[in-house]
Formats: structure tokens, C-alpha cells, sequence
């Protein structure tokens, strides 16, 4: 098992929780008024499912890759932390900042999951 990844897994696990938590509790609070409050939210939420979702996958990663050789395993698991980081990350900086350029980040966190479930669907392949 790799045990980077399966502290990255927990890591961004907690956190997701954390995060979660405080959109729907302390972040209503903070953006009340702002016009595009709704959207804001929408934004931490997506974040925050997509971080929990993918700790998930980093976890499996890490399972993976003590299993499967070839090293696909762990490229996947690291394919998904660098997606959370930029997907989510760009929707929680959005949705406290209203800076909505940093969207333009978002779908490159996308594409780095997608990259990350397609290499550990490789790594599964070759195990055969």
C-alpha cells in the first residue's frame, strides 16, 4: 500500500468534511446579501463532493497500488490530488473571493481526475 496516498486520502477526506461543514453552517452566514449568494454556495458544494469523492479514489489508489505493478496505481492516486487541489480548490477560492476568472482553473482539476480514473482503469487492465 502506499502510504503517502493513504495519508493524502485522509487528509482530503477530512478536510472535505471540514469544508462541507462550514459551507453549510458558517459560509451561508458570511455570504448573506451578496447577490450571488446561491451561486457561491453551489460552488463550495460542488467543491466539497467532488474532494470527498476523490478522497475516496486516492484511498483506492493507494489499496491499488499494492496490488497492481507498474506504477499506474500511484500516477492515478497523484492524478486525483492535483484534480481536488485545482477543481476544488479554484470553486472554494471562487466562492470566497467572487473572482470568477479563477474558473478557468477548474475544468483543468476536471481533466486531471478524469486522467486519474482513466490510469487507474489502465492499472486494472494490466493486471489482468
Amino acid at each position: 500500500m502506499d502510504r503517502t496516498l493513504l495519508l493524502a486520502s485522509a487528509a482530503l477526506g477530512f478536510l472535505g468534511v471540514a469544508l462541507g461543514a462550514f459551507g453549510a453552517h458558517g459560509l451561508t452566514r458570511a455570504l448573506e446579501g451578496l447577490a450571488d449568494a446561491g451561486q457561491r454556495l453551489d460552488w463550495w458544494k460542488t467543491g466539497a463532493q467532488y474532494q470527498l469523492v476523490h478522497a475516496l479514489a486516492v484511498g483506492l489508489s493507494a489499496v491499488a497500488a499494492a496490488r497492481f505493478e507498474g506504477g499506474l496505481a500511484t500516477t492515478a492516486g497523484w492524478l486525483f490530488v492535483a484534480g481536488v487541489v485545482l477543481f476544488s480548490g479554484s470553486l472554494y477560492a471562487m466562492t470566497l473571493t467572487g473572482v470568477r476568472v479563477l474558473g478557468a482553473v477548474t475544468p483543468i482539476g476536471g481533466v486531471l481526475m478524469l486522467g486519474g480514473w482513466a490510469s487507474l482503469f489502465a492499472a486494472a487492465l494490466r493486471a489482468g
